[in-house]
């Protein structure tokens, strides 16, 4: 009979190791079609524009739409999961997202398409925040193995986005390239079992959510997003000076609010908090060097160099085996203090191939750094996310990494932005080049923690 309950108690104790993998394996394939929103939809604006007979400067508020809604989608639903339970907050964004794309295959024209990539986007966004929130919450004992996996997971992702909107649209249709996105439901049953009803192991609901800080923060990310797309949105000079006065009152609001509230949705705590600051600049430089070298290298390779579409996701491919590569090294690096040495080096390097282009972008460097860009991506999140995980308290994980992945899409949105205003003054490869300060500013912050905040995140879960 001991010898029984010897080989049960092994068998116990063997399970949490593959366990701690599929758990990332899971939660990465929550978050990575997430990617698909804006790489694969991308890809498919030329067909969207001649099919329902738009303008291309009408078509791009697919994707901003879509970039608005994640990312306060993302927000919400992280502070919906301190409030309610990641369980609530996967289950309600799962209904939206689904509704999102049920608007998205049927819309008869361009306004109703575009509504319906802004729900979908919403409920996608709670598709990211639960599955940060879910890894976030793995013990610390088998972090570094379900981050592994979740870097992993999303590297797959994002390499191949560019490649699945380009067959979906020249093979099937643009309206199943946008909505993509929705693949995480498939995903969604399989990580109910993991999410807790109540963020609080005690089982409380926690204090209920900031609705005026809410709205506050939803219209300042919404009108600076809108405002420094307005070239490349060509709106007219009232509208823009109407986009401005929202965002000097509503972050006006926001800051009031956040002084004189201690409920605030955005706690008064994190905003002066260093290692929440430089974990929000990391991912702003890493997301806006990604989110601009999609916008610009499939248009070189397209215009400049004769490439399909297809052949341009083909080559793309490659940046998966290399992101997986060092993300799951970053998962192991993350317990000890070699993990932002990684990312870094692997931003400086994202940077210094942007920077190239500056030189005339041969093909083959403009490949190189589209896919060191995926490597830094899921790099930076499994970086960021392990570090969060170690320094924010439980109850307030949620929001924390809702708001800090707000600010990553955010910082996407400039550098797509950025890249698109500097084209119409510049060649589009040198407006590439001049991007390449976004990453650079990420591996410079980057060096700059230098293994202290592993440290003291260490120190603080133990």
């Amino acid at each position: 009979m001991t010898t029984h309950e010897a080989a049960s108690t092994a068998a116990r104790n063997s399970v949490p190791a593959p366990k701690s993998r599929s758990d990332g394996l899971r939660y990465g394939a929550l978050f990575g079609p997430v990617v698909f929103g804006v790489t694969a939809a991308g890809v498919a604006l030329p067909d969207v524009a001649s099919s329902l007979g738009a303008s291309s400067s009408a078509t791009a508020w697919v994707l901003t739409a879509h970039a608005l809604a994640l990312g306060v989608g993302t927000a919400l639903s992280g502070r919906l999961a301190d409030t309610r339970g990641v369980r609530a907050a996967l289950l309600l964004g799962s209904l939206v997202l689904a509704v999102g794309a049920v608007v998205c295959l049927v819309a008869p024209g361009l306004g109703v398409l575009v509504a319906g990539r802004f729900v979908q986007a919403a409920g996608s966004g709670a598709m990211a925040a639960c599955a940060l929130a879910l890894t976030a919450s793995v013990p610390p004992d088998r972090r570094a193995r379900a981050f592994a996996g979740f870097g992993a997971t999303m590297a797959v992702f994002s390499a191949g986005a560019t490649l699945a909107g380009g067959v979906l649209t020249a093979w099937v249709t643009w309206r199943v390239a946008l909505v993509l996105p929705a693949l995480s439901l498939l995903v969604v049953p399989l990580c109910l079992a993991g999410a807790p009803k109540r963020k609080n192991s005690e089982g409380e609901t926690g204090r209920a959510m900031d609705l005026p800080g809410a709205v506050l923060l939803t219209l300042t990310a919404m009108a600076f997003l809108v405002l420094i797309q307005s070239s490349a949105l060509a709106l007219s000079t009232p509208l823009v000076t109407v986009t401005a006065a929202v965002l000097l009152l509503a972050a006006a609001g926001l800051t009031w609010r956040i002084r004189g509230s201690e409920t605030s949705f955005v706690p008064r705590p994190l905003v002066t908090d260093r290692v929440f600051l430089k974990a929000a600049v990391i991912g702003i430089g890493v997301y806006g060097g990604l989110f601009a070298a999609m916008y610009a290298v499939p248009q070189l390779l397209v215009r400049d160099h004769g490439w399909s579409v297809l052949a341009v996701g083909l080559w793309l491919l490659p940046g998966a085996v290399a992101g997986a590569v060092l993300s799951r090294l970053a998962g192991r690096l993350t317990a000890g203090d070699h993990g932002d040495r990684l990312l870094g080096v692997v931003s400086l390097a994202f940077a210094a191939a942007l920077a190239g282009a500056l030189t005339g972008s041969g093909v083959l460097l403009l490949i190189l750094g589209a896919s060191l860009g995926f490597s830094a991506f899921s790099v930076t999140q499994v970086f960021t996310t392990a570090m969060m995980a170690g320094h924010i308290e439980p109850a307030r994980r949620g929001g924390a990494m809702g708001l800090l992945n707000l600010t990553f899409f955010v910082g996407g949105g400039v550098g797509s932005a950025t890249a698109g205003a500097l084209a119409k003054a510049m060649p589009l490869s040198t407006a590439l080049g001049v991007v390449a300060l976004f990453p650079l500013l990420a591996a410079l912050v980057a060096f700059s923690l230098s293994g202290r905040t592993s440290r003291r995140a260490s120190r603080g879960t133990s």
